[in-house]
C-alpha cells in the first residue's frame, strides 16, 4: 500500500502543476454548440492546437457539441462546464474502430500523458439510438452480424472513453451517460484518478460502468455508477501485464450484473487493491465477484465495508482454467469485512432497462461461494464482521442437491464456464459453499434466512483449514440442524 500512496501523491502534484496551464474556449475554434452540427473535425483541430502550445483545458461552455471520434492529446484537459454536453453522433459510421486498440470509441487517448476530462458537464453517448442504427444497417447487410442475435459485437459498437497506455489520467466531476458498449475503458494506463462522477449506463447491452484494465496506480472514489453490466470492472487482457495498487472508496453502484467484479478477462491478474466503503444495491448477479479464470492471479486484496441490498448474491470467489494456455491461475490473501448484504427471493433487477438473463437463475437462491479447482485451490481468506440475510425457503421438491458423499462429488467442476455463481444451478448450501480451499476463516459472521430452508447452511467439500470463530445461524424451525457439513475436509475448527 505504500506503493499506492507514493503514486496518488505523484499524481496529485502534475495534475496541481497541470491546473495552471491556459484555457482555450473550443467556440473559438469553430465548434457549434447546436445539437446538430457534427463537430469532430473542429474539435480534434482545438485539441491538436493546444497540445502543440503548451497544453491546457479546452473549455466547453454550455450547449450541445455533437461530435464522432476524437483523440486527445497530451496537456490536454477537455473542462465541460455546468450544462455543456458532448453528444454522441447517431452515425455509426462517424465513429473510428481504432487499429492499434481494435475498438470503437467517442472519445480516445492513445499513449498520451497529463490528459483528463473535468467539470460539471455531460458526455453523452446517445448509444441506444446509435447502436439501433447499426443494427438496421445489419439488418441492409453493410455491416456483419457476428453474433447472429441483433447485438452487434461490443467492440463495433462505440463507447464514450477509451484511454490506452496514458500515464497520469484525471476524469473528476462529469456525468458519462448512454454509451453503446462499454462506457469508459483505461487500458494499461498509469495514474489514473477519477473522482465524483455520476453515471447512468444502462441503455444498451454491455454496459459497463467503468473498466480498468491492467492499469498501476488507480484511485476511484466518491463516485455514483449505475449501469446494465458490470459496475466496477477490473480486467486483465495481457498475460504479461497486471491491474494493481488501486484504491476505491465511498463508491455506490447498481448494476444488472455485478458489482464489483474482477475478471472476467483474467489473463494477467489483480494484486493490491483496497476496497472501502461501497454500497451496491438492485444487482442481480453478485455484490463482490473475484475471478482468476484465465491463468492469472488475484492476490493482496481488502475489501472493508460494504452495504449489498438486494443484491442476487453476495460473494463469488473463483478459479477456472477456460484461457489459461498454461499459466497457473491462483488467488490467494484476500480479506473481506464489515459487510452487511440481503439478498432478496424475488429477482432484484426487476424493472430495470436491460436486466439480468431470468434463465441464468439458479432454481432456489444461491449462497455466496468459494470455489477453487483441484489443482488450484483458493488459499487465505479472512471473512470478519459480515451478516448476510437470506430469504431461505429452499424447496427440494422444486430442486435438489443433497450433502452425501456421493451427491456432493457430482456437483461437476465446470472450469472452462463462463465464472458466475449461478453456474451450478443449485447448490448445496443455502449460506455459503466452499469447494477446494485453504486456511478460510470466518469470524463474527451471522447468516440469517427468514424462512426454512432443506439445505444446511455451511458446506466445506476439500477444504485444508477452516476456522469458524462466533459463527451464528439464525433458521425457523431448526433447532438441533447440522448447519455445517464436512466433505473431504480437514482442519476444520468450530468455536
Amino acid at each position: 500500500m505504500n506503493k499506492i500512496k507514493y503514486i496518488l501523491v505523484a499524481l496529485f502534484c502534475t495534475f496541481s502543476l497541470h491546473n495552471w496551464a491556459k484555457d482555450y474556449n473550443v467556440a473559438d475554434f469553430g465548434a457549434k454548440a447546436d445539437g446538430h452540427t457534427l463537430n469532430t473535425r473542429t474539435i480534434q483541430k482545438a485539441i491538436d492546437y493546444v497540445s502543440s502550445h503548451g497544453g491546457g483545458r479546452l473549455v466547453f461552455q454550455a450547449g450541445n457539441y455533437v461530435t464522432g471520434s476524437i483523440y486527445l492529446k497530451s496537456d490536454v484537459t477537455l473542462h465541460l462546464e455546468h450544462g455543456a454536453s458532448i453528444l454522441g453522433s447517431n452515425n455509426p459510421f462517424d465513429y473510428v474502430i481504432d487499429p492499434y486498440i481494435k475498438w470503437a470509441s467517442m472519445i480516445f487517448a492513445l499513449k498520451q500523458d497529463n490528459i483528463g476530462i473535468t467539470g460539471k458537464g455531460t458526455v453523452n453517448g446517445r448509444g441506444f439510438t446509435t447502436a439501433n442504427n447499426l443494427v438496421e444497417y445489419i439488418h441492409r447487410g453493410i455491416f456483419e452480424d457476428e453474433l447472429l442475435y441483433d447485438r452487434p459485437r461490443e467492440w463495433r459498437r462505440p463507447q464514450n472513453i477509451y484511454f490506452r497506455e496514458c500515464t497520469n489520467v484525471k476524469i473528476t466531476d462529469i456525468t458519462l451517460r448512454d454509451p453503446a458498449s462499454w462506457n469508459q475503458t483505461y487500458d494499461q494506463c498509469k495514474n489514473v484518478y477519477v473522482d465524483n462522477i455520476y453515471v447512468d449506463s444502462k441503455s444498451y447491452w454491455n454496459n459497463d460502468g467503468i473498466d480498468i484494465v491492467d492499469c498501476d496506480g488507480v484511485e476511484i472514489r466518491n463516485c455514483f455508477i449505475d449501469a446494465a453490466d458490470d459496475v466496477f470492472c477490473f480486467k486483465s487482457h495481457d498475460p504479461n501485464s497486471i491491474c494493481q495498487n488501486v484504491i476505491v472508496e465511498n463508491c455506490i453502484g447498481r448494476s444488472s450484473a455485478n458489482g464489483l467484479k474482477f475478471g472476467t478477462v483474467s489473463r494477467g491478474g489483480f494484486r493490491n487493491f483496497k476496497i472501502k466503503n461501497l454500497t451496491i444495491y438492485d444487482t442481480f448477479r453478485s455484490a463482490i465477484t473475484f475471478a482468476a479464470v484465465d491463468g492469472g492471479i488475484v492476490e493482496n486484496i481488502e475489501v472493508d465495508s460494504v452495504r449489498a441490498i438486494n443484491t442476487g448474491n453476495v460473494i463469488f470467489l473463483r478459479i477456472g482454467d477456460r484461457w489459461s494456455n498454461g499459466k497457473e491461475p491462483s488467488m490467494k490473501n484476500i480479506t473481506i469485512s464489515n459487510v452487511y448484504a440481503e439478498v432478496p427471493l424475488g429477482k432484484p433487477d426487476i424493472g430495470y432497462n436491460y436486466e439480468g438473463p431470468i434463465e441464468d437463475n439458479p432454481r432456489n437462491i444461491s449462497p455466496a461461494s468459494i470455489v477453487g479447482l483441484p489443482d488450484y485451490k483458493i488459499q487465505n481468506v479472512k471473512l470478519k464482521n459480515i451478516e448476510i440475510v437470506y430469504p431461505g425457503a429452499g424447496n427440494p421438491l422444486y430442486a435438489y442437491r443433497g450433502t452425501s458423499a456421493a451427491e456432493l462429488d457430482s456437483i461437476p467442476e465446470m472450469p472452462a464456464k463462463y465464472p458466475e455463481f449461478s453456474q451450478w444451478r443449485e447448490l448445496p448450501a443455502w449460506g455459503f459453499y466452499v469447494r477446494h480451499a485453504e486456511g478460510i476463516e470466518f469470524e463474527n459472521v451471522t447468516f440469517t434466512a427468514e424462512k426454512k430452508d432443506y439445505r444446511p447452511s455451511i458446506v466445506l467439500d476439500d477444504v485444508k483449514g477452516a476456522t469458524f470463530d462466533n459463527v451464528k445461524f439464525n433458521e425457523p424451525d431448526s433447532k438441533g440442524k447440522q448447519q455445517i457439513i464436512q466433505h473431504n475436509s480437514t482442519n476444520v475448527v468450530v468455536k
